[in-house]
């Protein structure tokens, strides 16, 4: 008896450790710092309360019930021969179901309300960032500035951003949980999120999509900053004197590392983050995507995919003529068979 009242001591001194363990915790999904985090924060919360209504009465149906039909309470009413309730039948069934047709509604009104690719409204123009996801860091294109950074991000407070997010290598997946929706990223397809900050403030970015050994390093920080900041910053970033070209200084920053120090790079090469993508649309090997035939220029990727959809056409229409004259032969053959087997010449016309 004296060693059970030890271990229920012991049991319930492990438990308020925990708690003061949670008490240090955070959650950085309902702390939201913009627009959509704000929205996908009331949307968990909503959801999450209405599930509630069913694990709460049931918690304590299950503690009552135990409670009260324990062996030493012996005033309890027991009804061996009991079966059926409709009051009990009527709100199994129609609590869960009001509460399914709840969240069904719900789920399609913010799937198009919270929807990645959908614009966000704002009387400030859009700003666009490219992000890569490389092995195992990131690399983050801004074409109007026409600069880079890797593994850290900046954009001005209340300017709505279009993330157009890919892959130089595996699948990973972009998220900044202070302000909302992530996005997959994959090689070869380009993949967007709109999002917004509200705060300026410094927050953690990373992949949630695991990618191999590094991946635990492949973070980045999203510094939320004033117009004028944002300036300060893009000017530190343009006194860098490194540049990153295509495809020699991308194949070499693309190479693998683990916990990547940021980089800045003062210029990159045109259209850097389409012929990225261009490298994993079947022309070659990354290195010989965008190039002539002597690598002393670089063709747009508007060009190549040109350029691809005539070859294609040029083998389709062979293709075709080829099929064409494979069925008149056949139809010549078989025709020469079917007179000379009735006494007729066999005078057939070429290509019939």
């Amino acid at each position: 008896m004296r060693q059970h009242t030890l271990w229920r001591r012991r049991g319930t001194l492990v438990l308020v450790l925990l708690c003061l363990l949670l008490t240090g915790c955070s959650s950085a999904l309902l702390d939201p710092k913009g627009q959509v985090g704000i929205e996908q924060r009331s949307l968990i919360l909503t959801s999450f309360g209405l599930m509630l209504i069913v694990v709460i009465p049931v918690i304590a149906m299950t503690i009552l019930f135990g409670w009260r039909y324990r062996r030493s309470n012996s005033v309890a009413k027991y009804l061996p021969d009991w079966a059926h309730s409709n009051w009990i039948e009527a709100a199994v069934w129609t609590v869960p179901c009001l509460i399914i047709a709840v969240l069904a509604f719900l789920t399609w009104q913010t799937s198009h309300s919270l929807d990645p690719h959908k614009p966000l409204e704002s009387n400030t123009a859009t700003m666009e960032i490219q992000a890569v996801a490389l092995d195992w860091k990131w690399l983050f294109i801004y074409p109007e500035q026409g600069i880079a950074s890797v593994n850290e991000l900046a954009f001005p407070v209340d300017t709505p951003v279009r993330f157009r997010v890919s892959s130089g290598s595996v699948m990973n997946a972009f998220f900044i949980p202070h302000l909302g929706s992530q996005i997959y990223a994959m090689a070869g397809m380009d993949n967007d999120v709109h999002l917004v900050a509200d705060k300026v403030g410094t927050y953690p970015g990373r992949s949630t999509n695991y990618s191999g050994a590094g991946f635990s390093g492949m973070t980045f920080e999203a510094h939320v900053t004033t117009p004028a900041e944002f300036d300060e910053w893009v000017a530190g970033v343009r006194a860098s004197s490194e540049i990153l070209t295509y495809p020699e200084g991308y194949s070499e920053l693309a190479k693998p590392s683990e916990y990547h120090p940021v980089e800045y790079f003062s210029a990159v090469s045109p259209e850097l983050y389409e012929s990225i993508l261009l490298s994993f649309g079947g022309h070659g090997a990354s290195g010989d995507v965008g190039h002539g035939e002597h690598g002393g220029h670089r063709e747009a990727p508007g060009d190549a995919l040109h350029e691809s959809h005539s070859e294609v056409n040029e083998l389709e229409s062979a293709s075709s003529a080829h099929h064409q004259a494979a069925i008149g032969h056949v139809t010549n053959q078989h025709a020469s068979e079917d007179r000379a087997m009735s006494g007729y010449p066999t005078s057939v016309e070429a290509g019939g």
